[in-house]
């Protein structure tokens, strides 16, 4: 039907619907009475009763649009709330000059500014305004854009009418205490308030008005903090898409939004060219069917990553949001030909190589060519400085930072965290400054005797210490809780050539001999496997070299009046006895550092990350040698439910699609689940010892329902990636403010 208006109008030679005749607008009815009969089968009901009916069946019927599902999937409405229908008297914006009708806000929507903000038209009706059909004009000078510059104002064009409804607006502001979003129409120059409610803004308004009605003294402390979502501090941390220009474009691929933020950039699709041209200055986006650990250099020199594989957890989703980086995985509307160089869309559109490309990765769009996008300085914005200052004097959970270098350590205090709840001592072995580290390492893994073994250690000793002090060093006392090497050894093991033939030259082996050795560490599930504290059990002299490093790192900061305060975490731990076997080493190694460094005592706890069922099922034997619990929910999700955290793209958009889960579980806490697990564990625990500190390290630290399900149960803090920081404690107050 609108396409056949459209048609019309252009044969008439007119742009606007009003400048139809009585004529043309008789003929197109006809037409759309034959069109409702063609494809509903029924004529179009003359009974006015019947047409009120079927606009209220209408109404009804859109909770189940396609867009009505998916937006409530996105804002997590549930699908059995249902909508409603208002109806009332008709009034007309429509019956010549001196009427009109239009749309404002209490408040801009847009940028928070407190002036009244909206547009009308005049002779017009409410759907005119908003379908941009025709240029609305402002209602005031503060409303007028370069669109509207020239256009006359409400204020001007009908003062008495202007001064009623402004005088209306700031009634109904001071009552409702929230910036409100108002519909009127003056018929014959009779004012009508046609609708009233809470108005929609973005983050950046969200966060300035809470802070300014605050300090206005229209709402409360209180409902300052809760007046804004968690996930809308996202907009004013990182990069986005002018939402306008992004209105303008249409999406040329969907996948998961696993990195928030906008990015542009060209497309590459290896991790060494990400390189080379991030060293020259150049922007890029890594496409990648999915990422491993080898592409962590290529993934941190690119603006933002795009994978068509992979969860919300997988390898490019974590190291994404560590960074604060734009990041979409699971994007299966492109298919990826990686040595032609291009990817190709479901519409057939080529991607090359060098082509532009935007993505966004809080919706998870990404889009061809070149989008602009905005950028927002905290230290500059007085409003989120504000909220943040009612924040945490509201909050009781700790929010604490998963960090793998002393720049993310630097970010994440920032950001507000108040220690390092997750510092994972592999991460040094990947990306820039890697090179000599890794090689010690696979020095190490690859020797057969304690004696060859304890040599690499010695050598890899000292890259451990210096990184472990910078980051102990940036967080000025703050408990920084440091991860024993965790990942299976194959992970580190070199797969080009020229990297083999000098690890065989420098352990003096032949080629045959060290590919034997390689071999003999596959395993069939790694995960499941030789790993965390087994290597620990295994090797003991891994955990000595680390534990040393810590201790020795913590007394020289002590020793040059500084403060230090690790937290030694003991990964993959099934029992006490893992825990007290290497407990014995760490009380060896803390004496003979003691006495080295000659200093009285280092201050530091020990714990364990509670990663698999039997653990959290042992929590009050558990809780006899370590200091702490940090749950590890990322893997004991897996564990839980028997899901590969990085394979399960292939089958959780259909169990999301047919309720079989009601959501992503390692983006939410499964609370009936694994939450359970967490609340035995937490309650054996403490039953043992009652002050026994307790948190989580996965990246459910970050979502805010999950950080509510933590101040339930009591924890002492959550960890999440640096940019995640202000929205955990975001989420900790507003639970905290909740529970009042």
């Amino acid at each position: 039907m609108d396409e056949r208006l459209e048609e019309v109008k252009k044969e008439r030679g007119v742009s606007l619907d009003t400048e139809l005749s009585a004529e043309d607008l008789k003929k197109l009815v006809k037409e759309f009475k034959s069109l409702t009969k063609k494809y509903l089968k029924v004529e179009f009901p003359e009974n006015p009763w019947d047409q009120l009916m079927g606009g209220i069946g209408a109404v009804f019927a859109s909770w189940n649009g396609k867009r009505a599902i998916e937006y409530r999937k996105i804002e997590r409405i549930p699908d059995d709330w249902g909508t409603a229908v208002n109806v009332q008297a008709m009034v007309y914006g429509n019956m010549g000059e001196d009427s009109c009708t239009g749309v404002a806000f209490t408040r801009n929507p847009g940028n928070g500014d407190h002036y009244f903000y909206g547009e009308y038209l005049v002779n017009a009706q409410g759907e005119d305004v908003v379908a941009g059909i025709r240029t609305p004009s402002p209602i005031n000078n503060e409303s007028k854009n370069d669109h509207s510059k020239d256009l006359i104002t409400l204020e001007k064009f009908m003062p008495s009418q202007f001064k009623e409804l402004d005088e209306i607006q700031q009634r109904l502001e001071k009552h409702y205490k929230d910036m409100q979003d108002i519909e009127f129409t003056i018929e014959k120059g009779k004012l009508f308030m046609l609708q009233c409610r809470v108005g929609k803004r973005n983050g950046i308004a969200a966060v300035k008005m809470a802070a300014e009605m605050y300090q206005e003294k229209l709402i409360d402390a209180d409902t300052a903090v809760m007046r804004v979502g968690p996930n809308q501090l996202i907009e004013l941390l990182l990069p986005m898409i002018d939402p306008e220009e992004e209105k303008k474009n249409k999406p040329i691929a969907k996948g998961l939004p696993a990195g928030p933020g906008g990015a542009v950039g060209k497309v590459v699709f290896s991790s060494e060219e990400a390189v080379e041209l991030g060293l020259n200055g150049e922007k890029v986006i890594l496409v990648r069917e999915e990422t491993s650990p080898e592409d962590v250099d290529g993934m941190h020199k690119a603006q933002a990553i795009l994978t068509t594989k992979g969860g919300m957890t997988s390898h490019a989703a974590l190291v994404a949001r560590g960074w604060g980086k734009c990041c979409i995985v699971g994007c299966n509307d492109i298919e990826i030909f990686e040595k032609e160089k291009y990817f190709l869309t479901k519409e057939g559109k080529k991607i090359h190589d060098g082509e532009w490309l935007t993505m966004n990765g809080t919706t998870g769009m990404a889009y061809e060519g070149v989008l602009e996008l905005s950028n927002t300085d905290l230290n500059k914005n007085t409003s989120y400085k504000t909220l943040m200052t009612l924040v945490d004097k509201a909050k009781k959970l700790g929010v604490r930072t998963n960090a793998d270098t002393p720049k993310d350590a630097e970010q994440a205090a920032y950001f507000g965290a108040e220690g390092i709840g997750l510092f994972r001592t592999e991460h040094m072995f990947y990306g820039e400054g890697s090179e000599k580290p890794l090689f010690l390492l696979r020095k190490m893994i690859m020797s057969t005797t304690v004696k060859e073994r304890k040599s690499a250690l010695n050598e890899l000793f000292k890259f451990v210490k210096k990184d472990i002090k910078a980051t102990l060093e940036v967080m000025d006392g703050k408990p920084v809780t440091i991860r024993l090497l965790d990942p299976p050894l194959h992970e580190f093991v070199p797969h080009d050539k020229e990297k083999l033939q000098e690890l065989s030259k420098e352990l003096g082996v032949r080629m045959s001999v060290l590919n034997r050795r390689i071999l003999a560490l596959h395993e069939n599930n790694p995960m499941l496997g030789h790993r965390g504290v087994r290597l620990g059990v295994s090797y003991p002299e891994i955990t000595e070299m680390q534990v040393r490093a810590i201790f020795e790192a913590a007394s020289e900061l002590i020793k040059e009046g500084k403060k230090a305060f690790p937290e030694i975490m003991i990964p993959v731990v099934m029992g006490r006895h893992e825990l007290r076997h290497q407990k014995e080493i760490v009380d060896r190694v803390y004496a003979e550092v003691c006495e080295k460094m000659k200093i009285k005592s280092i201050p530091y706890l020990y714990g364990t990350m509670i990663e698999t069922p039997r653990a959290a099922l042992k929590g009050d034997s558990m809780a006899t040698v370590a200091d702490f619990f940090s749950f590890g929910t990322n893997d004991l999700t897996q564990m839980c439910f028997g899901f590969s955290r990085d394979d399960i793209g292939g089958f959780l958009p259909k169990y999301l699609d047919l309720k079989l889960l009601p959501e992503d579980p390692f983006v939410s806490i499964d609370q009936s689940g694994v939450g359970e697990l967490i609340r035995i564990g937490v309650e054996k625990g403490r039953g043992i010892k009652p002050k026994l500190k307790v948190g989580i390290c996965g990246e459910h630290g970050g979502d805010p329902e999950s950080v509510k399900f933590c101040h339930q149960l009591g924890l002492n803090y959550v960890s999440c990636s640096p940019f995640r920081v202000p929205i955990a404690r975001l989420a900790a107050a507003q639970a905290a403010i909740e529970e009042k």
